[in-house]
Parts: structure tokens; sequence; C-alpha cells
């Protein structure tokens, strides 16, 4: 029995290392305390403002976001709320709403999914300018383009990877299970684990595009998401812990 006060050993198994950037970090650490798992919030990327880029909305009718991110960065730049905001997902929508627009679409899924939401919704009183990060995981003025919708893509934000200290390397690698969101941090990680090995730690990727930089990285095992949601992600933790 723990005494009052004290702080009980996370079970084992159940240390989560949280690699998103933030400020999504701290919401799937929330997550994770829900499901009643420990999480390690060390960050591999974080997130740069592009401020060279040329945001012009002439012409615009609509706008696309494939991550809060790309709210953060758009509503930092512009006070234009007004215009339909289309969003790849719930956590996205949620950052548009907290952003103050007053029309959010979300498409529940990836870009391929928001490209057919975009065009479903019928026609648009100008262009669609997504609101991109320096590497887009897919080509959403290009899937426009194929359904016949005016679009471009505007780069407002880079991610870099961030400078971990080696303490917190060395203890990011003694967590049971890692969660990768993008592509980028998964090749991050896998650059780390030359000279930081973990071969027991378990990965959890967001998509089979996330998973693929992790070949032949020695690990326990490499685990992809039915789909590229974080609910579909949280949902292989009960499985991977026990196993």
């Amino acid at each position: 029995m723990t005494k009052a006060g004290a702080t009980a050993a996370p079970a084992p198994g159940r240390r989560v290392w949280v690699t998103r950037a933030q400020p999504g970090a701290a919401a799937t650490a929330e997550r994770l305390r829900a499901l009643n798992f420990d999480p390690l919030v060390l960050p591999l990327l974080e997130v740069r403002p592009v401020k060279d880029s040329h945001l012009d909305l002439t012409g615009v009718g609509a706008l696309a976001f494939t991550s809060a991110n790309g709210v953060a960065t758009f509503a930092a730049r512009s006070p234009v709320r007004d215009l339909p905001a289309f969003a790849v997902g719930a956590a996205t929508a949620r950052a548009a709403w907290g952003a103050g627009f007053a029309q959010v679409i979300s498409a529940e899924g990836d870009v391929g999914a928001l490209a057919l939401v975009i065009h479903s919704a019928g026609e648009l009183p100008g262009a669609v300018l997504h609101a991109a990060p320096a590497e887009p995981a897919g080509d959403l003025a290009g899937a426009l383009a194929g359904f016949g919708v005016a679009a471009r893509a505007v780069t407002l934000y880079e991610t870099a990877p961030a400078d971990l200290a080696e303490a917190h390397l060395a203890e990011a690698a003694a967590a049971d299970i890692v969660l990768l969101h993008s592509p980028k941090a998964a090749r991050v990680l896998a650059a780390y684990l030359e000279t930081h090995p973990a071969p027991a730690l378990k990965a959890l990727c967001l998509s089979p595009a996330v998973a693929a930089p992790l070949g032949g990285v020695p690990l326990r095992s490499v685990t992809a998401a039915v789909a590229p949601s974080e609910p579909a992600l949280l949902a292989l933790l009960p499985g991977v812990a026990a196993a």
C-alpha cells in the first residue's frame, strides 16, 4: 500500500515516451494519464514559424489546416477568422475553434480524406489556402486539383530536431513505449537510437508511413495504427503494454 502523500511508481510496461512537438505533446500526455499510463514528455521535434513566407489571402475562399500547428501559425500571422476552415481531424478542428474560426469542418482522417471533404462541400467563393508545414505529409493542393478545386499552399512553419540533453536521452531510452506521430520524428528517433540503443522499446506509429523509417532499427516491436488518428494510435496501448 502506498503511504498518504507518496507517489506510486508507474506499473511495469506503462511508461510512454511522447515525442511529438508542443503543444500537442501536452494534450497527448493528458490522454495517456486518463488511460492510466505514465507519460514522459520529451519532444523530438520543435515547431518554428517560417517568418519570410508570404501570406496572401487574395482570392482565397477557404482555409485548410492539416495540424494544430498550422492553425496556430496562421492565427499568429493573420486576423482573418471569417473564412471556412477545413481541418484534417478533431484535434486540428478544436485548435481552429479555439483560435476563433466561426465555421470549422473536420475530415476525421488524413490528407486524402480532407481533400474529399473539401470537394464534397460544394462550390467555394475562392481558392483553398493550405497553411502548410515545410515538409507536408501529403500534397493537399495536388489532391484538390485532381477534384477540380483551386488550391495553393503557403509554408508557414517547419519542424526541426529538438536539442535533448544526454540525461534526457538516457531517460527516454528507458521508457517502455514510444509514440511517433510523423515520419520526421521517426527518422530523428532512429538517429538517436544509433548512440542510445533501446532494444526493449516498443514503437507505436500513427501510420505505416511513420513506421517506415524504423525498418532495421533494433526495437522490440514497431506497430502502426489502423487509421492515422491519435485515438487509433492510443487504442494500441493496452495490447502492446501487456505483450
